[in-house]
């Protein structure tokens, strides 16, 4: 079971996410805004941020510039959660210091999968893209 913080200011596709890891027995924390998941992040440990790069009140690149300088969460993988075209989302995700990309919208079949790779270091290929 990881720890995994999910920022995404789209309910349905927060719910959708949220679900798919549960049912793997996952603990999900779910926040709409950055400056809500930044105020979280910095009181928890999780073992992966989902980071949809597109939010309402801090663009994603700040957030992940905020993430990067606490020492605590340096090291924690950080996978854009985007539905921006293949290329630029993966062009964005190096630019901001991502770690992968898992494409939106969800395909419910691989998600589970596609995040359990990236606690694992290995990522799903056919639909998920390291940052490189």
């Amino acid at each position: 079971m990881a720890h995994i913080v999910l920022i995404e200011d789209n309910p349905q596709t927060a719910r959708m996410a949220t679900r798919l890891l549960r049912d793997r027995s996952h603990d999900v924390q779910s926040f709409q805004t950055g400056e809500e998941g930044l105020l979280a992040l910095f009181s928890s440990s999780p073992d992966l941020i989902l980071m949809d790069l597109g939010l309402p009140d801090i663009d994603g690149q700040t957030v992940i510039a905020l993430i990067r300088q606490q020492p605590t969460l340096a090291g924690t993988p950080v996978i854009a959660f985007t539905a921006w075209s293949p290329d630029v989302a993966r062009n964005m995700a190096k630019a901001y210091g991502c770690d992968g990309v898992i494409a939106k919208p969800i395909d419910t079949r691989m998600f589970a999968q596609q995040v359990e790779a990236f606690l694992h270091s290995s990522p799903v290929e056919d639909s998920t893209a390291k940052a490189e």
